[in-house]
């Protein structure tokens, strides 16, 4: 029979890539890490980490084992929540994943409401636009947003929201340059461009008609905020999702264009890997995302 403790201790050392960073995690000495994970190398009878004083790698045999090891860490810390009576207080690390603009439109003003609803939770934002494996990685949340379905996997799927992507410019850019009555008009207007390679907007009306039109490459950004400030600035016309242009048209900053009009929509989808999502804490705060006060206001 296996010690349970072994498996703790090895995935610790995993997660925090080396002993020595387990040991500080964990409180305890380094050379308890070391041997702890030796023992379970014994009672396994393979090799599962190879080391020396400079590298720290998993073997083959080594990465299946750690696969275990964490749910089996999972297991154990569900456990330590059951005995909890059902509205105590959520306490805990919630470890959540995003991209730029979801972090800055989405979770930015809404963090700091959870984090004080909920003083004894620690919320750690990972922000990136990179993919992240949420098992692999050890988060608990991850927030995607995507234009088509996400694909079959084992994580939980929870749809948070769908923004439509729009057309807005600022009053002072339609004021100077007019305001396009038709798709086709576009291709006299200066356009604001998502990224270095796009040259053309497909848009669609009610009527399920599709227009794709070539604005003039006025400015080029792979990231939303300097669209938005160029936009504001009155550079040119621009095509967002609402998530992102919403306080500035709210606020008379922007104004729609061809409001009949969108290139479509992007919907955000809350992921969580089952058992993580089980934990009062995770639950907690996806529990908050998905009320309707904790989207953003418009």
């Amino acid at each position: 029979m296996l010690n349970l403790n072994d498996l703790h201790f090895f995935a610790a050392a995993v997660d925090n890539g080396g002993f020595a960073a387990a040991a500080r995690r964990l409180g305890c000495p380094k050379s308890t890490v070391s041997k702890r994970v030796a023992a379970l190398e014994v009672s396994l009878g393979a090799l599962l980490i190879h080391r020396s004083s400079r590298s720290f790698t998993l073997t083959d045999v080594g990465r299946d084992v750690y696969d275990h090891a964490r749910a089996a860490v999972i297991e154990a810390e569900a456990v330590e929540t059951v005995v909890l009576r059902r509205l105590a207080e959520p306490a805990g690390t919630v470890r959540i994943t995003t991209s730029v603009p979801n972090a800055q439109f989405r979770l930015a003003h809404r963090l700091p409401v959870l984090a004080r609803r909920h003083p004894r939770l620690l919320v750690q934002l990972h922000v990136t636009d990179r993919f992240v494996d949420l098992v692999q990685d050890g988060f608990d949340i991850a927030l995607r947003s995507h234009f088509a379905p996400l694909p079959d996997s084992d994580l939980v799927q929870r749809r948070m929201s769908e923004d439509a992507v729009t057309l807005v410019a600022a009053p002072s850019y339609l004021a100077e340059h007019g305001e396009p009555a038709t798709p086709e008009a576009l291709v006299g207007h200066d356009g604001l461009m998502s990224s270095m390679t796009a040259k053309t907007w497909r848009l669609r009306d009610a009527q399920g008609r599709i227009v794709d039109v070539a604005p003039r490459q006025r400015f080029h950004a792979d990231e939303s905020v300097p669209l938005l400030m160029a936009a504001e600035f009155g550079l040119g016309i621009v095509c967002l999702p609402e998530l992102i242009s919403a306080a500035a048209v709210a606020q008379g900053r922007l104004v729609r264009v061809l409001p009949d009009w969108t290139a479509g929509s992007v919907t955000t989808t809350i992921l969580t890997p089952h058992k993580r999502g089980q934990l009062p804490a995770v639950r907690a705060v996806i529990d908050f995302l998905l009320e309707k006060g904790a989207q953003p206001a418009s």
